[in-house]
């Protein structure tokens, strides 16, 4: 095999490595009845993703906390969906991981809604 080659076959056998990207758990939804907490990441063809499960771990923490939980667990395991996808196949992949929020929520208490203030057209700025 001559230089050249050798180039060649490194440099494709480098780019199917793929590179690694770290990546950070958002949350993208989930129940404040149900006491569950989506979290995802994309990745993308020839990525590596590096995940952060401490940062995902503190995401849910705070989501449930918003919700009147003192914690979250992770479920186990991922949910991976194409959501990109072409003639070849898929090159893009979204990443799911689902939280239960624990602890018991607290006690919210419901006012009855104020009385909105109208505005007449008179009132009205300009009018």
């Amino acid at each position: 095999m001559n230089r050249l080659s050798i180039a060649v076959a490194a440099a494709f056998a480098l780019s199917m490595s793929g590179c690694a990207v770290q990546k950070t758990l958002t949350p993208i939804g989930g129940s404040r009845s149900d006491g569950v907490v989506k979290l995802a990441f994309t990745v993308d063809m020839f990525e590596k993703p590096v995940v952060d499960e401490q940062q995902g771990a503190s995401a849910a923490r705070q989501r449930c906390s918003a919700w009147g939980y003192s914690d979250a667990e992770p479920f186990g395991g991922r949910n991976v969906q194409c959501i990109n996808s072409t003639y070849q196949g898929c090159n893009q992949w979204q990443v799911t991981v689902e939280y239960q929020c624990t602890g018991q929520p607290e006690a919210t208490t419901s006012t009855p809604p104020s009385k909105p203030a109208t505005t007449t057209y008179e009132d009205h700025p300009g009018g």
